[in-house]
């Protein structure tokens, strides 16, 4: 018999102490500090260590549970992994809810069991929202998403392979005396559900309010507690939503996929159609920004107006401060002079923009804008551009090319000239101004020759 050890834990919540306390840090209980002795040469049941291959039977890959979405299961690294936790985050109103419930809907249709904990809305709610997006809810199973145990109970009775829970900040543990939404009581509730995925096998997916701060339910409450985080955001006055993974156990991180929200609620959508016009216009110049492993066609828009006085920079869906010191580029070593000059600038579709390989887009943006003439039909721009004026190469150039095609682009102006898909000509450029060749107003001029 070995020696006797002395523990001390939550009588509610298990949470060991290192000392005696009049409540419990974790859950808030009062006098539920207890010893529990356990001899130290004693082995507790299921606590015997087992070799890491041996919990995975024949060392193949994970296995992954499609979400009824191409680009969802891109964003996961492929699908779902059961037993998996995700934080679903976005902004209150941007779809949240109804992204949701059609992966619900989805996960049903395929045969999977699935139990929706709803706080934010009531079961016939949640059924009018389900008739009104055309979502069959028969196979859904649904329970009062407010208080904790009753969730916790649910789940573990019948057991389903997914449990939804519409969200996090109104689930409410009663032996936690802060109030619902709190930073306790999110940590609390987040815990036990990460316990219930991780015990009973049960993939748990959970949506949490983004505050002002860009933060989820407080300072970061969640996220190191989950296994995926996905961040669901977009303009709220547009139907084009943007699916990102940030924290990501499974797969990458930075995945994208897009969707639209219409009357019949999500789909999956194409964004070129949002993001890019048809046609070549005045102060307009089509970008190839990465989006994950992918990219994107983007119209950068310009605006370049005679002032008096200090003029002004403005820039909407771009880093303002690259936006003005592509201006002075192209002022300086461009041959554009627009100094003096108003200018402003946005992005087609109101998202945003930091990768410097859309720098070249920006000058070409304002050139197009200063100068009054439209850059070539059918044309984008890729490439970092320094502050010496040259344009250097970027990564991903076969995602920009590919790109490039699906927008039925047919010349790329970049730093170097790649293997380009056919139908699609790159255009090498060393310097802004060999790029800006059609603006006119003396871009040929001589300019500050780079090594």
């Amino acid at each position: 018999m070995g020696k006797v050890r002395v523990l001390l834990a939550c009588r509610e919540c298990g949470q060991p102490a290192s000392q005696w306390a009049g409540r419990c840090a974790s859950c808030g209980a009062w006098g539920s500090i207890e010893e529990r002795s356990h001899p130290a040469g004693s082995q507790r049941p299921g606590s015997a260590a087992v070799a890491v291959q041996s919990l995975h039977a024949g060392g193949g890959p994970e296995e992954r549970v499609p979400t009824g979405w191409a680009g969802f299961d891109r964003v996961l690294g492929g699908g779902i992994v059961p037993a998996s936790v995700l934080l679903l985050a976005g902004e209150p109103g941007i779809g949240k809810s109804t992204l949701l419930l059609h992966l619900v809907a989805n996960l049903s249709a395929a045969g999977h069991a699935c139990l929706l904990a709803s706080g934010e809305e009531s079961r016939r709610q949640v059924a009018a929202r389900a008739a009104r997006l055309g979502v069959d809810g028969a196979a859904i199973s649904f329970v009062s998403g407010r208080d904790l145990g009753e969730v916790v109970d649910a789940a573990r009775s019948s057991a389903p392979f997914l449990l939804a829970v519409d969200s996090i900040q109104t689930l409410r543990d009663p032996a936690s005396s802060s109030a619902p939404g709190g930073p306790g009581q999110v940590r609390a509730c987040a815990d036990a559900l990460v316990g219930l995925a991780k015990s009973e096998a049960i993939t748990v997916v959970m949506t949490g309010h983004v505050t002002k701060d860009g933060d989820v339910a407080g300072p970061r409450t969640l996220e190191h507690a989950v296994d995926v985080v996905l961040t669901f955001d977009g303009d709220a006055r547009s139907g084009l939503r943007q699916l990102a993974s940030g924290k990501n156990r499974f797969g990458s991180e930075g995945e994208v996929t897009w969707f639209e929200m219409s009357a019949r609620g999500l789909a999956e959508a194409d964004p070129t159609a949002f993001l890019l016009s048809g046609s070549r216009e005045q102060g307009s110049a089509p970008a190839l920004p990465l989006a994950g492993r992918r990219a994107l066609a983007v119209e950068i828009e310009a605006l370049a107006v005679a002032g008096e006085g200090p003029p002004r920079r403005q820039a909407t869906g771009i880093d303002l401060r690259r936006f003005s010191l592509m201006a002075a580029v192209l002022d300086r070593l461009g041959g554009v002079p627009v100094a003096r000059m108003e200018l402003f600038g946005a992005t087609g579709g109101g998202i945003q923009v930091d990768d410097p390989g859309c720098d070249l887009a920006i000058v070409a943006a304002i050139a197009s804008a200063a100068s009054g003439n439209p850059p070539p039909e059918a044309t984008a721009f890729v490439g970092e551009v320094s502050l010496t004026g040259r344009v250097k190469a970027v990564p991903g150039m076969p995602q920009r090319l590919a790109a490039a095609v699906r927008a039925g682009m047919s010349t790329v102006f970049a730093a170097a000239a790649e293997d380009a898909p056919e139908g699609v000509r790159v255009v090498p450029v060393r310097h802004v101004a060999d790029a800006l060749g059609w603006a006119g107003r003396g871009v040929a001029r001589e300019r500050v020759s780079t090594p």
